[in-house]
């Protein structure tokens, strides 16, 4: 079995303090999600899932197929400030192994206006597609309402 990590943050600091979301995906298929935001009814949501092999699998493809591990490079990209928020994205596939930090892409324009806009773009729409997946399967989970047989 090829070595498989990913974690995924965005968050910041600001006058509510830290408000962050967080997703961790293990080769065993377990699913961490972390939310802090002060301004909802439940302040912080901690969960986990296991998802089926297939589903790391997609994840793994996801990730390999974004040539995110080979032909990208965050030493170009804007660095976040101490009170900006911050986009992290780490991942382990096979021998590749990434650690790329930004500061928070609020619209395609930031991409845009980068001094990477190629690599920057790729990182952006991955942790879009990662974001989205992870919050999917949470929700399947912890809001599936099951049918009456």
């Amino acid at each position: 079995m090829d070595e498989f990590y990913m974690r995924y943050y965005v968050g910041h600091k600001g006058p509510a303090g830290h408000e962050y979301l967080e997703f961790e995906l293990f080769p065993s298929g377990k699913l961490q999600y972390a939310n802090y935001c002060k301004h909802s009814n439940n302040p912080h949501i901690q969960q986990e899932v296991y998802v089926s092999p297939a589903v790391v699998e997609e994840v793994k493809r996801m990730i390999s197929e974004s040539t995110i591990l080979t032909d990208v490079d965050d030493a170009n990209w804007p660095e976040p400030r101490e009170n900006e928020g911050r986009h992290e994205l780490e991942c382990k596939v096979g021998l590749n192994h990434i650690a790329f930090t930004a500061k928070e892409i609020k619209a395609l324009a930031d991409v845009e206006r980068s001094s990477d806009p190629a690599g920057l773009r790729i990182f952006h729409r991955l942790t879009q597609d990662i974001k989205e997946l992870s919050l999917t399967l949470i929700n399947c989970h912890f809001k599936a309402k099951p049918i009456p047989i």
